[in-house]
């Protein structure tokens, strides 16, 4: 899953130089601001089949914390 998310950041931000694992910070890390991290959540949620409610993405600090939430909602 790890794989698959950075895939989708990687492809999102058009930074290939980005190092990316459980503990990368969404916002600090990867540069993200809020509308940025709207378009990672719907790539996220059309990869998985899942949908994230918009009170759930407030809690997605790091990658650690979206791998838990799809999890959560498969």
């Amino acid at each position: 899953m790890l794989k698959k998310i950075t895939e989708i950041i990687l492809n999102a931000t058009d930074n290939t130089d980005l190092h990316i694992d459980e503990n990368t910070v969404l916002l600090t890390d990867l540069g993200l601001d809020s509308f940025a991290l709207i378009d990672l959540v719907s790539e996220v949620e059309d990869e998985f089949d899942i949908s994230i409610p918009d009170k759930r993405i407030k809690e997605l600090i790091t990658i650690a914390d979206i791998i838990r939430l799809i999890e959560s909602l498969q």
